[in-house]
């Protein structure tokens, strides 16, 4: 449900990643092409271009202020030619409160003594960030062969940002699923309203402070099968079982229909032949 790379970004990097490296490691790593692109964003939206990260040769990331978030849309679209809208979404970059929640069962039957862990402190990813929360969308030049990840700070007071609706029509169910996964409003979209959950539901489920209560009450499916690992205290060999002498076979059983045939195919054994009525002789009644 929550997007963190599209498809073409995954690819490049996986092409690509080995020979960046060595670039990087040489200290000649260039990206003209996004290093352009960079360039012309600041240019236009001036101070509202607040980070920024180039992985050459693999993809760009862009952040921006949430009140250039409309209009950075806007620019991409209209003059640097990003007509194609990829996805958007939303991260909570908040750690989760409650741990390793899924699997604290499994963990304190491994460990019984171990000590709580502290929660590890917030990181916002590549073009770093502000916030707890941030949204993020992906954009792509089909002509050119060129895509962006774009990223804005959200208040955590207002919780809002500008919608994309009116520049990319597709951002339409995208922002409405973040709305009410997150929680944060898209000011200016056309009708936000749940897709997946009931119109009375309450709360946001992909923020990392809404509990879960499924996996609190019962282990998650897939883990409560761990066994733990063999010591040599427990993994002592199974003494084989002796073999046993098998029972002589039983005599078999003669059946009605062979005891019959038997008596059939002896008759000078003490049985007397049985005549037919077919050839029993016939005796004449004249007189």
């Amino acid at each position: 449900m929550i997007r963190l790379s599209s498809n073409d970004a995954v690819a490049a990097a996986a092409f690509g990643a080995d020979e960046t490296d060595a670039e990087a490691a040489n200290g000649s790593a260039t990206d003209e092409v996004r290093e352009a692109m960079l360039s012309e964003l600041q240019e236009e939206l001036g101070e509202a271009v607040v980070g920024s990260h180039i992985a050459a040769g693999v993809d760009i990331t862009v952040r921006v202020t949430s009140e250039a978030w409309a209009a950075t849309a806007e620019f991409l679209k209209r003059e640097m030619g990003f007509a194609y809208f990829n996805f958007l979404s939303a991260i909570d970059w908040l750690p989760s409160p409650f741990g390793r929640d899924m699997d604290s069962q499994v963990d304190l039957a491994l460990d019984p003594d171990a000590e709580p862990v502290e929660p590890e402190a917030m990181e916002q990813g590549l073009a770093g960030g502000d916030a707890r929360f941030q949204v993020l969308a992906r954009v792509n030049d089909i002509a050119g062969h060129r895509a962006v990840t774009l990223k804005a700070d959200v208040d955590d007071a207002a919780m809002s940002v500008p919608s994309w609706v009116p520049v990319y029509a597709g951002a339409n169910w995208h922002e409405r699923e973040t709305w009410e996964m997150f929680g944060i409003d898209f000011v200016g979209h056309p009708g936000l309203r749940h897709i997946y959950l009931p119109g009375a539901f309450e709360g946001n489920p992909l923020r990392k402070d809404y509990p879960l209560l499924a996996r609190r009450v019962k282990p998650w499916p897939g883990i409560v099968d761990v066994e733990l690992m063999p010591t040599d205290e427990t993994d002592a060999e199974v003494p084989e079982t002796p073999a046993t002498d098998t029972a002589a076979p039983a005599a078999p059983v003669e059946s009605a229909a062979t005891a019959s045939g038997a008596a059939s195919a002896a008759p000078g054994e003490g049985t007397a032949p049985v005549e037919s009525a077919a050839t029993a002789p016939v005796e004449s009644t004249d007189a």
